[in-house]
């Protein structure tokens, strides 16, 4: 789907429809409002997010966002990613289906103190 590699998030959110660009917005904000700390970045052609390390990555693909927020972030919250698709250390949230965004807060906000406690770990 993708043509360029886009060097911002901006960019990346750019190259999509319309009512994708929505859905990755909305993604965008709820992870900057769960990290208002955390520095925006392109890793691996992603959406990346980074506090102390990666937090979470996300990117959109024919039919579903694909989310990865690391494989110990997967396992806590198996429960209620059990009705997505996904593997080890992604979730896909369909396009047809609403975000949802409060659950990608608590996934944000573990990822959070995961990376904060390992700074913490190694200072």
């Amino acid at each position: 789907m993708k043509s360029t590699a886009a060097e911002t998030i901006d960019q990346y959110i750019a190259e999509f429809p319309k009512d994708v660009q929505k859905k990755l917005k909305e993604i965008r904000a709820t992870i900057r409002k769960a990290a208002p700390k955390a520095e925006e970045k392109i890793s691996y052609m992603m959406p990346t997010f980074a506090l102390h390390g990666n937090l979470v990555h996300f990117a959109a693909y024919k039919n579903h966002i694909g989310f990865y927020p690391a494989p110990r972030a997967i396992e806590k919250f198996k429960k209620e990613l059990s009705k997505y698709e996904g593997s080890k250390g992604t979730v896909q949230f369909p396009l047809d289906e609403p975000i949802p965004l409060p659950l990608i807060t608590k996934i944000v906000k573990f990822r959070v103190a995961e990376n904060m406690e390992k700074a913490a770990a190694k200072k």
